[in-house]
């Protein structure tokens, strides 16, 4: 007396699929801190740094950021320092890769013989490549200053 079937089923099969709604929660949300987080993460060094145009910045392996602000306080990174504290980083970041590159940041108003002090002293820890920071001048002025210069001289 058969009432059903005498073969046996197979039952349920494992799902071989990925829940991607998770994944994609998590990565929103650490998208989300790191763009909160990335502008904390950028110098909070108020300089007024003088205009030039010249090369971009080099991508160099290693540096030493040095900064002077308005007052003539040294900063090494983001942290102030003293003539001292600077030698024994800059002496430290020698002995560690000669080819260290300092990134120096003056403020406008530092007097020159201010940023010649601090050069001496980097070049006696042994870091000779140093390149100076600068603001880039503003696009509009120029494009607006070769501009006006032909019309001047055609009149």
């Amino acid at each position: 007396m058969a009432f059903g079937r005498i073969t046996r089923g197979t039952g349920s099969r494992p799902i071989s699929d990925i829940n991607m709604t998770p994944l994609i929660d998590v990565m929103l949300v650490l998208l989300v801190i790191f763009m909160i987080t990335a502008p904390l993460m950028t110098s909070s060094l108020k300089l007024d740094l003088p205009r030039a145009a010249g090369s971009p910045g080099s991508e160099a392996a290693s540096f030493l950021a040095v900064a002077i602000d308005a007052d003539g306080r040294l900063f090494v990174g983001d942290r102030p320092a003293d003539r001292a504290e600077l030698a024994q980083r800059s002496r430290a970041a020698a002995q560690h890769d000669p080819a260290t590159e300092v990134q120096l940041r003056a403020d406008r108003s530092v007097p020159y013989g201010r940023v010649a002090e601090l050069i001496g002293v980097l070049q006696e820890a042994g870091l000779s490549r140093i390149g100076f920071v600068t603001d880039a001048p503003d696009a509009a002025a120029a494009t607006a200053a070769p501009s006006t210069a032909p019309a001047a001289a055609s009149k």
